[in-house]
């Protein structure tokens, strides 16, 4: 029931543990066996029973034991089996790299020793067992660990079922009860709302009886220690018994912890008010959270006002049924429900789904049209996070679309108006949508011309030529039949784009500059801006001075409109221009730094992408050294990760040549190879860090015999440093006070003699046998 925040690094990916983690000490030490002794292990169990949590457990302790990171995937969410792969891909920071996200995925993983953590596989177990498959074929070091509620049916996989937390029997005296593992979480949940509650001989009974009514279930417990803030023990046993006659009367008892988690979770919902359970059902059309004015779109009316519904969330949010995501200060409010609390909302929602999946639709089809007309604003940088906050929301969108017959048209007014939101790391998986939706809405519509233009400019960025040419060939009829001038624009805009990687730099300023008056006369200002890049970039290749006036006007119209964002790609502009005056190479620097800078929040690889590669050409310039040699074979791992295809004879091409030849020239052969296959080793993260000059500082030796003085409890602190936690995050995960946690790692970064906490990370990882 805890929120979750994700931390990182370049050599893994685990979410936080933001509670105490509670016994499991027979189940970590058979997964661990089973983990060091097969490739393929599947942890399963009811919903509710705490798979994901010893799955995270286990692969934390572990992670020191993988040269190449642990990576968890969350599939939660993902519902359509196509798109594993992408999924896959993207957490792993390879993104989109081909058509056959699999086999780029097998080919990466071939000599990794990394230990891949699947969630909730359930969800496209057919497709997971085939993957997995492929993946551990072509991986001897990679091992996986699953947890799904039933096995994958993979050759060679072991599975460790998950049993409930243990609960004390029927003949144990009470007295002996503190051993048991379901009354430990019971209690040090409740004290989370209760911070004085204690087990003692005038309670110990009653919480027994929970524990056991509860059958151990952890989400069952959890839920049960919410109430406490508002009812007595002897209450809950007296709900949760009028709660399991319900479940049992009329029909066969389901397993005892399944009954158990029905009867806590359906119980939450008995004491929620009748518009809050109404609220619970329609939010479950939701995948991966929502926001409030998402909530008011799709939930409000026929029984809640709009006016309530921020107070239901309030309501739903003090019951533990959904969470807040932290955030930063300004990031509006996000809201996130548990599958197995999603699942019994859609269950009761019924016959009444098909009209909110609707409502869903339509709320998601309109988010988009505003994305349309509003990205290129001051609130540009707020519509990229928002939309990636709100892709699984756009994905279940999409889905529904693409299920339901004669809904075609609306995934394409979905997926084509935020044409340009797949290029932040989603090119591959916006194309596929593209294309789904395109042959389900055959119709000759505008809004088909749209996702035929749309598709075009993604299909140019993954190389897929004739596919660009046959949807451009269909839009241009569209733009005659419709006379449609933008449409015309748009054509023009994309014809030019293709001949500037095509080589063909005369004819793009051909076709870019009837774009650009066409944009202009329709007022179409992102367009326009679009444009005046690619003119840019067209007269810089060619030579043409009219380069810098381009890239100006590209700057100032950004300027004029407030976006931030888009300014990245001017300065890239004005940065490669800077470059190629020679005495400006410091100026070029920056100038590109600072695109980058802007691009990160928004992920913006393709633009990254161009950033360092032409930082690898200042580099050449000014240090033609193993460093610039780095920073090229860099340039290509941020290519790899956008998923755009490069293409070796792009006009950019041959700045690349003259850069290596320079290089090469300097420091031999050998020297550059070996530099350039590092930074092309490199994950996205590294690659990005080095391009601006930020990589991380060398790890440092501990002071002479100091590391030898750190008490136990320290080296599990600096264990815990390591794993990325916060103070906050360490005192919570070992019941101690925010205040202790943090004189604990004052004490450690003194001893070794370090000044931050990530050189605390990088000395555990060179001395795993501390």
């Amino acid at each position: 029931m805890a929120e979750s925040k994700v931390t990182g690094t370049a050599r893994g990916r685990l979410p936080a543990e933001l509670t105490s983690f509670v016994g499991r000490r027979r189940e970590l030490t058979a997964t661990r066996r089973l983990l060091s002794s097969s490739r393929l292990l599947t942890l399963t169990g009811s919903g509710g029973v705490g798979k994901t949590r010893l799955a995270l457990r286990m692969a934390t302790e572990v992670r020191r034991t993988f040269a190449d990171g642990v990576w968890f995937v969350e599939l939660a969410a993902l519902h359509d089996a196509g798109l594993l792969g992408l999924t896959l891909a993207n957490a792993l920071e390879l993104s989109q790299v081909s058509a056959n996200p699999t086999a780029d995925l097998a080919e990466y993983l071939e000599d990794k020793h990394l230990l891949l953590v699947l969630d909730n596989c359930e969800q496209v177990a057919e497709a997971c067992a085939v993957t997995v498959s492929k993946l551990l074929a072509a991986a001897p070091q990679l091992r996986i660990l699953a947890t799904s509620r039933h096995v994958l049916g993979v050759e060679g996989e072991q599975v460790l079922s998950v049993p409930p937390l243990s609960t004390p029997p029927e003949e144990s005296p009470a007295a002996d009860a503190d051993q048991y593992e379901s009354l430990v979480l019971f209690a040090d949940r409740v004290r989370a709302v209760l911070p004085e509650f204690v087990i003692d001989e005038t309670n110990r009974a009653q919480v027994i009886e929970v524990c056991r009514r509860l059958d151990g279930v952890p989400l069952a417990l959890e839920l049960a220690a919410v109430w406490m803030r508002t009812l007595s023990l002897s209450q809950i046993i007296d709900r949760l018994g009028d709660r399991f006659r319900l479940l049992t009367s009329g029909r066969p008892a389901g397993p005892p912890r399944q009954q158990a988690l029905d009867a806590a979770v359906g119980w939450s919902y008995d004491l929620c008010s009748p518009a809050e359970r109404m609220l619970w059902d329609r939010l479950s059309v939701f995948s991966g959270g929502f926001d409030l004015e998402g909530a008011e779109e799709v939930c409000s009316g026929d029984g809640i006002a709009r006016d309530d519904v921020l107070g239901l969330v309030a309501g739903l949010l003090n019951k533990s049924i959904i969470t807040r995501r932290t955030a930063g200060a300004h990031a509006t409010a996000w809201y996130e429900m548990l599958t197995t609390i999603s699942q019994y909302g859609g269950l009761r929602l019924a016959d009444r789904a098909r009209e909110y999946q609707l409502r869903h639709r339509d709320h998601y089809r309109a988010l988009a049209a505003r994305w349309a007309t509003d990205c290129f604003s001051p609130r540009q940088s707020d519509w990229y996070l928002r939309m990636r906050r709100e892709h699984d929301n756009v994905r279940a969108a999409l889905d529904f679309c693409l299920a339901e017959p004669g809904e075609g048209s609306s995934a394409l007014e979905i997926a084509a108006p935020i044409w340009n939101f797949w290029f932040a790391g989603f090119l591959r998986e916006g194309h596929r949508y593209l294309a789904r939706a395109l042959d389900a809405a055959p119709e000759q519509t505008p809004v088909r011309a749209l996702g035929l233009w749309a598709g075009s400019y993604l299909a140019m960025f993954l190389g897929e030529a004739e596919q660009l040419g046959r949807l451009l060939t269909e839009c241009e009829q569209l733009a005659e039949r419709y006379d449609d001038h933008r449409l015309r624009a748009r054509i023009a805009e994309v014809s030019g784009h293709a001949a500037i990687y095509q080589g063909d730099l005369a004819g793009a300023i051909d076709r870019l500059e009837p774009a650009l008056a066409g944009y202009r006369a329709v007022e179409d200002a992102l367009g326009e801006f679009d444009v005046l890049i690619l003119l840019s970039a067209a007269t810089f290749f060619l030579g043409d001075p009219r380069v810098a006036e381009f890239s100006q006007a590209a700057y100032d119209l950004a300027e004029a409109h407030g976006a931030e964002s888009s300014k990245a790609y001017a300065l890239w502009s004005v940065g490669i221009v800077q470059w190629r005056d020679h005495d400006q190479i410091a100026a070029a620097t920056r100038s590109l730094r600072d695109a980058i800078r802007l691009w990160q929040p928004l992920n913006d690889r393709t633009g990254i992408g161009f950033c360092v590669q032409a930082l690898s050409w200042c580099g050449g310039s000014a240090a033609p050294d193993e460093n610039a040699a780095r920073l090229m074979g860099a340039s290509r791992a941020v290519w790899r990760s956008s998923g755009a295809h490069v293409d070796e004879t792009t006009p950019y091409s041959q700045f690349d040549d003259r850069t290596e030849s320079r290089i090469r020239s300097t420091i031999g052969d050998a020297a550059f190879d070996s530099a350039f296959a590092r930074g092309a080793a490199y994950s996205f993260e590294q690659a990005v860090a080095l391009a601006l000059g930020e990589e991380a500082e060398p790890a440092r030796t501990a002071k002479p015999g100091m590391a030898g003085r750190l008490t136990p409890r320290e080296y599990e602190i600096a264990g815990l440093i390591g794993e990325g936690l916060s103070n906050r995050e360490i005192a919570a995960r070992l019941v101690i006070s925010q205040r202790t946690a943090e004189t604990h790692v004052e004490h450690i970064l003194s001893k070794l003699g370090f000044t931050s906490r990530a050189q605390v990370g990088r000395w555990l990882a060179d001395h795993p046998d501390r």
